[in-house]
């Protein structure tokens, strides 16, 4: 069985229940989410040996959160403990044309305060054969961020194939240093990227001419997007495979979802879902990444089935609650074989 590690922040999310706004809500739904926790709980779900590595305060909160980690099957042997903080964040859910707003709380969190030494990486990769990361872990701090090439660099030495998700967060990239700054080194190292219509762009100024994410309506031309993948292995030689998911926003409920996947020579495209109903958007692109290195990994030599598993998977995900992606490979491929009914299955 093939084992992937991943490695980022876990937070507490605490969310408005329903559509409330935060000013409405008296309460708010606990639950624990974060990209890379996130990609893991996937693949262990489709019966890959994932593990999950942070740094974790001593204290009940982050035992909550193993337990949670460990009830979807994922391996936490290798989270070190330290600091003094889980980092937080508020959902506000959106509805039609009113968009869903995030709220983090996350300063000073463990992982925040991480410094290269503190995880033996060449223990952590023992056995291991591929290592996801994405572009939020750099954006924490100085620290997280060197720590993350730390990772890429043990992985690399080590024969670990690297995937990334570039996940580019304005509102993250706070303590001096910027995406453009701080990306480029560690996406030198990786063989998988991946990224949606606008992080190649926000990132490495890299984009689709004629492209405009704002006014296509729902409507995208996936075509468009194979000069994104030239440009990015022009870049970054290494990479093997530039993947993009491509979200048109007809409104905050009613999403068309797909992507593209570049392998240097042929640009193949997936089926296009409309998912008029939207129950948690959340985690999405992570549902994606995780259905992405499981096809990849089950699939050999098929890039399309790996492409159009991970759609599938995470469109899915759009109808699930919570930032973790709670489905079977039996239903994705179901999905991927065009039942979407929704029937009961009795």
């Amino acid at each position: 069985m093939p084992r992937v590690i991943t490695f980022g922040e876990i937070m507490l999310r605490l969310s408005t229940p329903g559509y409330l706004r935060f000013g409405q809500a008296r309460q708010f739904d606990a639950t624990f989410g974060g990209g890379e926790a996130n990609v893991a709980v996937s693949l262990a779900n489709y019966g890959i040996d994932a593990a999950f590595v942070t740094r974790l305060p001593d204290n009940d909160i982050a035992k909550a959160c193993i337990k949670d980690l460990r009830s979807y099957g994922v391996d936490t042997s290798g989270i070190v403990f330290g600091g003094d903080r889980v980092g937080i964040y508020f959902l506000e859910t959106g509805a039609v044309a009113r968009p869903s707003k995030v709220v983090y709380d996350r300063a000073g969190s463990a992982i925040a305060t991480i410094q290269p030494g503190m995880i033996d990486w060449k223990k952590i990769f023992e056995g291991a054969d591929w290592f996801h990361w994405t572009g939020i872990t750099p954006a924490l701090s100085q620290g997280a961020a060197d720590v993350c090439l730390e990772a890429i660099k043990a992985a690399n030495a080590l024969g670990v194939k690297v995937s990334c998700d570039l996940n580019y967060r304005k509102n993250l990239w706070k303590y001096g240093k910027t995406a453009g700054e701080v990306m480029p080194a560690l996406v030198e190292g990786c063989d998988i990227i991946l990224g949606n219509e606008e992080d190649a762009d926000k990132v490495f100024g890299i984009k689709p001419e004629g492209f405009d994410v704002t006014a296509t309506g729902g409507a995208i031309d996936q075509g468009r997007f194979r000069s994104v993948g030239e440009q990015l292995m022009k870049r970054f030689p290494r990479a093997k495979k530039v993947i993009i998911t491509l979200r048109g926003s007809i409104n905050a409920n009613h999403n068309t979802w797909g992507g593209v996947l570049w392998d240097g020579a042929k640009l193949y495209e997936s089926p296009r879902y409309d998912i008029t109903h939207i129950v948690d958007r959340v985690g999405g692109g992570d549902s994606f990444m995780g259905g992405l290195i499981y096809g990849l990994l089950s699939y050999p030599g098929d890039d399309q089935k790996a492409l159009n598993f991970a759609v599938a998977a995470s469109c899915l995900k759009h109808t699930i609650f919570g930032d973790y992606n709670q489905v079977t490979v039996a239903e994705v491929e179901n999905l991927m074989k065009g039942d979407a009914s929704g029937r009961v299955a009795r």
